[in-house]
């Protein structure tokens, strides 16, 4: 007798991680519910095991039909704040609905079709490193008190423990995974990357200088948008392993982002033939937060030790294939 492979339900499917992770699952033999406001495209070769579902997850009874039949759901929703940014301002209640409110609908939704006896669905949040918020210690494992100060960290503090805590009541099984900061872009990108280290490619291409908030030497742990999604797919794996906690994800090296920064003149000048645009310091804006100016580096070994994840980018290699990707033309394409 054939056995029906397990249907995971991925919310925010057109996003930057979530499409990384759609095309990451579509090499596994699962079925797959692609779930986003406009809609996925369909990995190449995934064929029907791709359902392509168009929903504003944020509208009433959304939530509880996109997971109809659901046997894992992986949330890796984000508001975004416009083209550039994902920060969300105090009191900016659109991204309070999408960043705690689908998360409290999915606990819900999850609560009303628990059936006795039957195992409960598996949910991966896609939570973030800096929802512990600015503390006094750069090397991070997941043993920290959260502190979180942004809207933001706030949120998805918020949306992260409505779903441990209906956990811990029997309701479902849930893992948070808090990632760092992930950039880049791969061959088959889909999804704009809104973040810092891919502003800084488009402004060297252009041939703009690139700014920093200090001198430098702030520290960044910078993961790779695929090997990002791979440790998804691996967390998916283990859930029974990693349920009831969050963990951290990262690659245990902090760079310097003015180094980072001149890697990427150096790349950008090597696809223009123009002179590396100058890195500079200038006076951070009135949005700047404390922890933009504090050096992180993650220290994951408690997941891999569960996981046997591991990143295979190298950050050089990582950077070269993001500045090809847009002097190619490649973002230009994406919406």
């Amino acid at each position: 007798m054939a056995v029906t492979p397990p249907l995971i339900v991925l919310l925010g499917a057109t996003g930057f991680v979530g499409s990384a992770v759609l095309r990451e699952l579509a090499a596994e033999p699962v079925r797959i519910r692609a779930v986003s406001r406009r809609p996925a495209l369909v990995p190449a070769g995934a064929g029907d095991r791709v359902e392509v579902h168009t929903a504003d997850l944020t509208a009433p009874g959304a939530v509880a039909e996109a997971l109809d039949g659901a046997d894992v759901v992986v949330h890796t929703l984000l508001h975004s704040a416009g083209a550039t940014t994902w920060r969300v301002e105090d009191g900016d209640t659109g991204a309070e609905r999408l960043n705690v409110g689908v998360a409290q609908d999915v606990v819900e939704a999850l609560r009303a079709r628990r059936t006795e006896g039957a195992p409960p669905v598996r949910v991966l949040f896609v939570g973030a490193a800096s929802q512990v918020g600015p503390l006094d210690k750069e090397v991070l494992d997941g043993t920290e008190s959260d502190r979180p100060k942004g809207a933001y960290d706030r949120q998805k503090l918020r949306a992260e423990r409505l779903l441990l805590d209906a956990d811990a009541e029997g309701v479902l099984r849930a893992a948070s995974l808090r990632l760092p900061t992930v950039f880049g872009y791969g061959p088959s990108s889909t999804a704009r990357d809104k973040g810092v280290v891919s502003a800084m490619v488009r402004r060297a291409l252009s041939g703009e200088p690139l700014t920093m908030w200090h001198d430098g030497t702030v520290r960044r742990d910078l993961l790779y948008v695929e090997d990002a999604a791979r440790a998804l797919v691996a967390a998916l794996d283990h859930l029974d392993e990693l349920a009831g906690r969050h963990w951290l994800l990262g690659t245990g090296s902090g760079r310097p982002l003015g180094e980072v920064f001149r890697t990427v003149a150096d790349l950008a000048a090597g696809r223009t033939g123009e002179p590396a645009v100058p890195v500079v310091s200038v006076e951070p804006p009135a949005h700047a937060e404390a922890g933009d100016f504090r050096s992180v580096t993650v220290d994951s070994s408690a997941f891999r030790a569960v996981t046997g994840w591991q990143p295979r980018t190298s950050l050089d290699e990582a950077l070269r294939r993001t500045v090809a990707f847009q002097a190619d033309g490649g973002e230009g394409a994406l919406s």
